[in-house]
């Protein structure tokens, strides 16, 4: 797929037309404080069948939204002794925590490495662990429709209410310097990263690469791409409801997060991706409050980004972050 989207000069300047809710602070906040409301309960089992010998893991248990169990993974360098800089990674949509030996990257760069499995999830691409016990009404297959019709309903304010309390859990750990924490992700995993950006006020890092979940009103009617079709085909059933789903796709759309951004960030975007079109990511990075800020342009690839070279610049710049 050739260039669909603006030119890199525009990009540059590009800012969304999705429109924050008056209410979206108090909305989180509430959220938050209910979620809260239940006690982290955040359960940390040492595993040792998982073969591997550099590093250490332990399968989590936390208590997300509802109250509900979350797992997770939480692997670390064998034989630390002291705290060490904490990465909070969000998965792609369609995934699921999958094996421990899948996340060695962080912990060989020497830091603590949290996975968050991702409720309902993790049947697409790679294993899960947590079902979603909340329900909802009609949807179109997948997850972007899921309670679309109301905020309270959506789906994504109880991923996202876990990925905040995933956070707390993490950092709860004794190996974990909870004051050098950074949030992570690809693709929906980058969208949560983002949202968790908005969320936490002290973060030392936000990484999102290719994030999803950015600048709804554009991606919905520019792509036709799975996930965010979704939503137009289920538009397309539901005549007339455009402005109802537009506004709860308002609380949370990373565009609005970003503007809450507290703490450096580096995202990436590709410039011929038809699922995370790079507007959408410019519109987030463009918004980004924070004033150290950087992006990583890929011109020739698609959804898959920079790859193994994007993660070359994570691990370059991210611990010089973490570390002060």
């Amino acid at each position: 797929m050739a260039l669909f989207d603006l030119p890199l000069d525009e990009l540059r300047g590009y800012r969304s037309r999705s429109v924050e809710p008056e209410d979206f602070d108090a909305f989180w906040s509430a959220t938050l404080d209910e979620a809260r409301a239940h006690e982290l309960d955040a359960r940390f089992e040492r595993r040792t069948d998982s073969g591997l010998s550099t590093v250490e893991v332990h399968d989590v248990t936390f208590a997300g939204f509802g109250g509900h169990p979350v797992k997770g993974w939480f692997v670390i360098p064998a034989g630390i002794t002291e705290p060490v800089p904490l990465v909070v990674e969000y998965i792609g949509y369609g995934g699921g925590r999958a094996l421990p030996h899948s996340h060695l990257l962080w912990a060989s760069a020497g830091l603590a490495h949290f996975v968050m499995d991702t409720r309902g999830q993790g049947s697409g691409w790679a294993p899960g662990d947590t079902p979603d016990p909340e329900g909802s009404g009609p949807s179109l297959p997948g997850f972007m429709t899921r309670g679309i019709e109301d905020p309270s309903t959506y789906y994504y304010r109880r991923l996202i209410t876990d990925a905040v309390r995933a956070v707390e859990a993490a950092r709860s750990h004794p190996l974990a310097d909870a004051s050098r924490t950074a949030s992570f992700g690809a693709s929906q995993g980058g969208g949560l990263a983002l949202a968790v950006g908005g969320l936490v006020p002290d973060l030392a890092a936000v990484v999102p690469d290719v994030p999803f979940l950015c600048d709804f009103p554009r991606a919905t009617r520019l792509t036709d791409r799975m996930p965010y079709r979704e939503i137009g085909d289920y538009l397309k059933t539901h005549r007339g409801r455009s402005e109802r789903v537009d506004r709860t796709l308002a609380y949370f759309d990373g565009v609005h997060f970003a503007a809450r951004g507290r703490a450096p960030a580096l995202f990436s975007a590709a410039l011929e991706d038809q699922t995370c079109p790079p507007s959408t990511v410019f519109a987030a990075f463009n918004a980004y409050a924070h004033p150290v800020k950087e992006i990583e342009v890929y011109d020739f690839n698609d959804h898959e980004g920079g790859g193994p070279f994007q993660q070359a610049v994570q691990l370059d710049r991210l611990p010089r972050l973490l570390r002060g």
